[in-house]
């Protein structure tokens, strides 16, 4: 990933905060935000499972497409929360060079 691809998640989360303040009857992120983060978490999981389905099909090309849906009402549901990306990225790079089965034990140790 070249550092243009991963500042585009940067201008689409902008672009999304942006949205906030525009007519729900004129912007679909509008109209998303503004039924809260429980509609915002449902719509996710909904391309959740169709880029689970696509990915389990094979269909490369239709995966590419539910991960952007995906990507985006991520971002959505962040900006609906007040989570920003920097934050979720420091979690990231808190993880970073770990063991997948250690983070989880570290997680499961910790409920």
């Amino acid at each position: 990933m070249t550092g243009e691809s991963a500042a585009i998640l940067g201008r689409l989360y902008e672009s999304i905060l942006q949205r906030r303040s525009a007519d729900p009857a004129q912007s679909y992120t509008a109209k998303l935000l503004s039924r809260g983060p429980q509609q915002c978490a449902k719509k996710l999981g909904e391309e959740a499972v169709e880029a689970a389905l696509a990915g389990a099909a094979r269909d490369a090309e239709g995966l590419k497409a539910e991960s952007a849906d995906l990507l985006y009402h991520l971002l959505v549901l962040w900006a609906a929360v007040g989570v920003r990306p920097d934050e979720v990225y420091d979690v990231l790079a808190a993880r970073e060079g770990r063991s997948g089965l250690d983070e989880k034990r570290a997680r499961k140790d910790q409920d």
